[in-house]
């Protein structure tokens, strides 16, 4: 979805994973052996984020929000659908404006939000229990805090959409195992999918906002 807004991608042909090796980076053990290099890396990522705009895609499923209920479940850890007036987001994989404890990174009186002026994390920036603060990222290696609460979304869903994912990471791709029997899915990536063999799903085989645009066509039919 935010590949369109310009957001680099992470596992995409020219993503961020070509950049940086995945352990100096995303891994709890790369933020130890350098919480330096970590912390720059994702200072880089909100600077780029501050430039960036929500795409159609972004706009519509907030526009959808006029006529139902719209729950929405990411890996992304930008604000984009914020920013587009989506009021019911949850996020998988942490919040890049977001930062918190090295020691206790789920402790939500160690959560803080960071404003657009101050995006700049320095090494001797504490959180409130006196460690380094560390981005609110769930990294490889740790527990998805949320999961539970995306697979109850899941489970209660009359449609359920799925935006731009190759349903190989886990436990994300897991969730369409928690649809309910006979609920609608439909799938919006120009690529190729592979899908489960037991579970209908409707292909659209467009981008972001493209895609959006034919599936909100389908639902009004």
């Amino acid at each position: 979805m935010s590949a369109e807004s310009g957001v680099s991608t992470f596992r995409d042909s020219g993503g961020l994973w070509e950049q940086y090796r995945v352990e100096q980076v995303a891994t709890p053990e790369g933020w130890h052996e350098d919480p330096k290099l970590v912390t720059d890396f994702y200072n880089g990522l909100r600077r780029q984020l501050l430039t960036k705009e929500p795409c159609e895609g972004h706009r519509l499923l907030a526009e959808l929000e006029k006529s139902c209920k719209v729950s929405i479940i990411t890996q992304n850890v930008d604000d984009l659908h914020e920013r587009a007036g989506s009021s019911d987001v949850l996020h998988l994989h942490g919040e890049l404006f977001k930062v918190t404890s090295s020691q206790n990174p789920n402790d939500p009186h160690q959560i803080r939000t960071l404003k657009a002026d101050e995006w700049e994390v320095k090494i001797g920036d504490k959180a409130p229990d006196g460690s380094q603060l560390r981005p609110f990222i769930v990294w490889f290696g740790e527990a998805v805090p949320n999961i539970e609460r995306a697979a109850e979304i899941s489970s209660k869903a009359d449609v359920f959409l799925i935006i731009g994912t190759s349903l190989n990471v886990y436990p994300a791709a897991g969730l369409i195992q928690y649809v309910p029997e006979g609920c609608p899915v439909y799938l919006i990536d120009p690529a190729e999918v592979t899908i489960p063999a037991y579970m209908p799903v409707t292909h659209i085989k467009k981008g972001a906002s493209e895609g959006m645009k034919a599936f909100l066509q389908m639902l009004q039919q």
